[in-house]
């Protein structure tokens, strides 16, 4: 077989199997099978042709693949804005919103899993061309689907915080989940339906840096609406009191939730809770900076 041609396929037939492995409907329902999943296949197959055609067109002097390559990423740019558009029109059917800032992380994982199939087929591609060995791209998968799970495994909410049970108690009609106080539910009915079927939970950030991750009103949001798809929600569009919500102790940096969920299971809302992941627009690090940690020091001295 023509060294260039196995190159290819192989690098092609490796790239489209990693974006397949990273393609799938999960409890966000997205991407919607099966149409969102065929436009997705098909851009991984397209991103890991471009990948495996490239090691074998430039060792035969075909420098204009370079040029494909950068135009490809300046196509696959715009995949980041055709999620986030048809994140943003359907999030007013939601019944508890994502919030823009996991709308555009959403966005942003779909455009870097094309760039990520590229280097794939682009690296496998290479191994093949090099070594004269198609099985190295077999035994190839081995190595990279670990890898790839590692590579692409982000830092969820339970690596940040600690997360426990909390009472749910109203002091005349605000809403407190242990001393954390949440809102006021001024309709008796209301307050006797949270209290029968609502959770609530305490989120402990672990340390300063979570703490400032937590302040970010986009990460709750992303907690409120993927506890509630997984648990689902007691709530319908003119409950919006049932909405679950997530309020921060000033004093202590607690975070209390309270939620009425359709599965009634504290042990399963705390899982997934720790399996919400961290956006990455929230990520704060103040105790990296020399005024962060003095002042993290120094409250520690003073407690």
């Amino acid at each position: 077989m023509n060294i260039n041609f196995a190159s290819m396929v192989a690098g092609i037939v490796v790239g489209t199997i990693i974006r397949g492995i990273m393609l799938r409907s999960d409890y966000r329902i997205y991407p919607s099978y099966p149409h969102g999943i065929i436009t997705h296949l098909s851009l991984g197959f397209i991103a890991s042709f471009l990948g495996g055609v490239a090691i074998p067109a430039l060792a035969s002097e075909e420098y204009t693949a370079a040029t494909f390559l950068a135009l490809a990423a300046q196509q696959f740019r715009e995949i980041r804005s055709m999620e986030r558009e048809t994140l943003q029109n359907i999030e007013e059917s939601e019944m508890v919103p994502r919030g823009l800032e996991y709308i555009e992380a959403i966005a942003r994982i779909f455009e870097a899993r094309n760039y990520l199939a590229i280097l794939v087929a682009l690296f496998t591609s290479g191994v093949v061309y090099f070594t004269n060995n198609l099985l190295l791209s077999v035994l190839g998968l081995f190595f990279i689907i670990p890898a790839n799970k590692i590579f692409m495994r982000g830092r969820k909410v339970g690596d940040i915080a600690e997360i426990k049970g909390g009472e749910i108690n109203f002091l005349n009609s605000d809403l407190y989940v242990d001393d954390v106080f949440l809102m006021n539910i001024g309709h008796p009915q209301h307050r006797e339906i949270i209290r029968e079927k609502g959770l609530g939970v305490i989120i402990e950030p672990k340390n300063d840096n979570s703490r400032a991750t937590l302040t970010n009103r986009g990460q709750r949001l992303a907690i409120s609406h993927d506890a509630a798809g997984m648990l689902g929600i007691y709530k319908d569009v003119d409950t919006p009191q049932f909405t679950p919500l997530i309020r921060r102790d000033l004093k202590t940096g607690q975070l209390g939730m309270v939620i009425v969920p359709i599965e009634r299971d504290m042990e399963n809302l705390i899982e997934a809770i720790k399996y919400v992941p961290v956006l990455e627009s929230s990520i704060r690090k103040p105790l990296s900076s020399r005024p962060g940690k003095r002042a993290a020091e120094k409250n520690i001295q003073s407690k």
